[in-house]
């Protein structure tokens, strides 16, 4: 059992024949991700590494039965692109694109909830169910850092996100799967949205959350184990701790704002709802052991 996708499900991308598209959807095939077919306007009758390419999303859709779709295109084509998928009933989407701009991503955000589709990102790496199906950029070959396991992982950051897994990896643990919403300001799903999913997976024994400073996710995650909504352990990991106060940062969902978001609101917020919380990476593997084996 895996959240999202698995190697059964039937997969979509859209920008295919760009240099990052037909890089990855390569790595995906190899890795056992079902593709079904390619879009990009203008290129249909091509292939990428034996993968149909088409017009519009519609036409791949009449002749695949597609189930979710990477979105591989810049942030000024990415609300079409969203809503393209949308309308041909697809309701499983990952947007790579950063800087889409904020009134879009809450724009997308609203029609995807009313219509009970999940859209992953802007601005994320990905999803993949380890060892089974990916969407996105994971270095899936280091084994070191992706390897098939119990633990779930969801994240905000990029970058931290294979130092994290590669402790997790090297605890004597791996991931079920691993969830990266993205870094913007106002993702289109937010980590407590995430979190049920792996609640209901019976393959996931424990959850790792890997957070920054800025926005109110992480304290959300805390609520919904206060009410019950997650009973599994989870492990937390902030980053930004040495971010000085009063700075502006670059990352573009590090904002602090009307005295929220800081690490210490974060840190206490969870550790008060019976998370454990990792000062550094390299304290999650203890933490790990710690929640699941007393």
């Amino acid at each position: 059992m895996s959240i999202i996708i698995d190697g059964k499900t039937k997969v979509l991308i859209q920008g295919i024949t760009g240099k990052e598209g037909s890089f990855w959807a390569k790595h995906a095939k190899e890795y056992g991700t079902n593709i079904v077919a390619g879009v990009t306007p203008g290129k249909e009758g091509q292939e990428v590494d034996g993968i149909p390419v088409y017009h519009t999303v519609r036409r791949a859709a009449a002749e695949h039965k597609i189930e979710a779709s990477l979105l591989v295109v810049p942030p000024r084509f990415a609300k079409g692109a969203i809503f393209e998928v949308l309308d041909a009933g697809i309701k499983i989407i990952v947007v790579t694109a950063e800087g889409i701009p904020l009134h879009e991503m809450l724009e997308v955000r609203r029609v995807a909830l009313s219509m009970n589709a999940l859209v992953i990102g802007g601005n994320s790496t990905g999803i993949i169910s380890t060892g089974k199906a990916m969407m996105g950029f994971f270095p899936y070959w280091l084994e070191r850092v992706y390897k098939p396991g119990r633990i779930g992982v969801m994240t905000r950051s990029g970058s931290l996100t294979n130092e994290v897994t590669a402790e997790i990896v090297k605890a004597g643990y791996g991931s079920s799967s691993v969830i990266a919403v993205g870094g913007d300001p106002v993702p289109f799903t937010r980590f407590v949205e995430i979190l049920p999913l792996f609640e209901k997976d019976s393959e996931t024994d424990a959850v790792v959350m890997i957070g920054e400073i800025g926005g109110t996710m992480e304290e959300e995650v805390a609520e919904a184990i206060e009410q019950g909504i997650f009973t599994k352990p989870l492990i937390g990991f902030m980053g930004g701790r040495t971010a000085p106060k009063g700075q502006k940062m670059g990352h573009a969902g590090a904002i602090i704002t009307a005295g929220k978001g800081t690490v210490a609101d974060k840190v206490e917020a969870l550790t008060k709802a019976g998370a454990l919380v990792a000062d550094r990476p390299s304290m999650i593997g203890a933490l790990l052991d710690q929640a699941l084996k007393g």
